[in-house]
């Protein structure tokens, strides 16, 4: 029998390993690919435990040029490693290879950015009358606690840990089970910066819930940056509630694609198509309303039908594939649910994709797309994030209808328009209830530029100035010199 990966826990510099042993399996073939320690409560404790001494202890809260200093090694050391992490990624977590890539080769990029960050963000000085001076300091806030889902676990992770390290915090991340073996080896590129003195970053892998429930519920964690769904986001910040604790949080999406008569379909269409089936439409920023405007629409229907009909979906090991699987077969069940749902409720097939049942493909967890044209945009397949490679199709007349139907959702974290017209773009991008707006562009995310929701979708901001604010306080210090009275 060949050696499994055996994959731990690492907690105030050293590995720790568990009397729970959890199996890592391929999403795409369902085989067993390693075991890893589950972590327990008394694993997120010591993890807490060992990052509060850090941040008291050690020189990181106070040593910004430390900080810059280990955040450019890391983003050597994985920069060093990204094939070897684009590989795992794409065998535990089941992305095909050119997506898994893409996710870790965005890590690098968004620490160094984090690293400037460390040197130049200040507070500000102010002689308010004469000889009466005050400083407003920006100061680190204690254990920040990273709370990461399994989709894209190591640039999620990143994008926490970049700025929470850049603030001088230091860390406890609970990593998903479903990805443990990525996120062994995400710990292990960790381990080996010898500027991150022992305790400030602790990594535990879990498939439960105790160690997450610890770090919301421990008065030595102040904030918390979570990204997952927006009814596990409510309950965390219920959670968090009585500690009157931090949150960074980034849930749920429902992203409205509006494509408008003058629209380019040739620029459109591989985007429209990428944005229902990247990461197997695992992907907060999935783009899965389509709103077409009606002059446009049977050319749109026809043709994005046409090419999620055609997309080869299939494992990562081939590389054939330009789609994945689903993390596990009970995502498959869920989403085949909702789309069951939403035809008895009257959606209309244009691709009645599925689950996929040739033998190559029935042992793992895959899905193929599918595209159903909709008239009542109160469908819970409309309203609800399905997490799948499943989109909606919708007809509007005229601009106030598209900005209407896409503002009709409780989320708010992204929207995409599409149009040749030099003013309209703009016009309805400010009229748009969300977060993020991209236009005859989709999922443009960029390291320097704030990234979160409206409405159900989030609260704070990563990436870009405000990605330190929630792991900082702003402290006031006021000063009477002698002299002038």
């Amino acid at each position: 029998m060949k050696h499994l990966p055996n994959a731990m826990n690492w907690i105030n510099g050293a590995w720790c390993d568990s009397a729970n042993r959890t199996p890592s399996i391929n999403p795409a073939t369902g085989e067993l690919i390693g075991s890893f320690a589950d972590a327990t409560l008394a694993d997120a404790k010591r993890a807490v435990a060992a990052a509060r001494d850090a941040f008291l202890h050690s020189p990181w809260r106070d040593d910004r040029s430390l900080r810059a200093r280990a955040l450019n090694v890391i983003a050597d050391r994985f920069e060093d490693r990204a094939e070897e992490l684009a590989q795992m990624l794409a065998t535990e977590n089941g992305k095909i290879l050119p997506e898994a890539r893409f996710e870790v080769f965005t890590v690098a990029p968004k620490l160094r950015y984090c690293s400037a960050l460390a040197l130049s963000q200040h507070g500000r000085a102010l002689e308010v009358r004469p000889s009466a001076y005050s400083m407003a300091l920006c100061q680190p806030i204690g254990v920040a606690g990273l709370i990461v889902p399994w989709n894209s676990p190591v640039v999620l992770l990143m994008r926490s840990l970049g700025p929470a390290l850049a603030a001088g915090t230091t860390v406890v991340a609970k990593m998903p089970g479903q990805t443990a073996q990525v996120n062994a080896l995400v710990a292990q590129i960790l381990s080996e910066i010898a500027e991150l003195p022992p305790g400030v970053v602790n990594i535990f892998s879990e498939s439960g819930i105790s160690g997450s429930a610890f770090l919301v519920e421990s008065p030595d964690v102040p904030v918390i940056s979570f990204t997952g769904s927006t009814r596990t986001g409510r309950a965390i910040a219920a959670a968090g509630a009585s500690r009157l604790k931090r949150f960074g949080l980034e849930l749920g999406g429902k992203t409205p694609m509006i494509v408008f008569n003058d629209a380019d379909l040739a620029t459109a269409l591989p985007q429209l198509e990428k944005a229902i089936t990247v990461f197997a439409g695992q992907f907060c920023m999935a783009g899965s309303r389509i709103l077409a405007e009606r002059g446009i629409a049977d050319r749109l229907r026809q043709a994005l039908g046409a090419r999620l009909d055609q997309l080869r979906v299939g494992p990562a090991s081939d590389p054939r594939s330009e789609m994945g699987p689903l993390i596990d077969r009970q995502s498959v069940a869920r989403v085949d649910a909702m789309v069951e749902k939403a035809l008895a409720e009257g959606a209309q097939p244009i691709v009645r994709g599925g689950i996929a049942r040739e033998p190559a493909l029935a042992a793992g967890a895959f899905y193929r797309p599918t595209l159903l044209e909709v008239s009542d945009a109160n469908l819970a397949i409309v309203q609800e994030e399905v997490f799948g490679p499943v989109a909606t199709f919708q007809v509007f007349e005229g601009e106030a209808e598209a900005i209407a139907l896409a503002n009709n959702s409780d989320f708010g974290l992204a929207a995409s328009v599409w149009s040749r017209d030099v003013d309209r773009p703009l016009r309805v991008a400010r009229e748009l209830q969300v977060g993020a707006v991209w236009i005859n562009d989709w999922a443009a995310i960029h390291d320097e530029f704030e990234e979160g929701g409206f409405k159900q979708s989030g609260i704070g901001r990563l990436n870009g100035l405000a990605s330190l604010h929630d792991f900082q306080e702003t402290k006031h210090i006021a000063l009477r010199a002698g002299g002038l009275q």
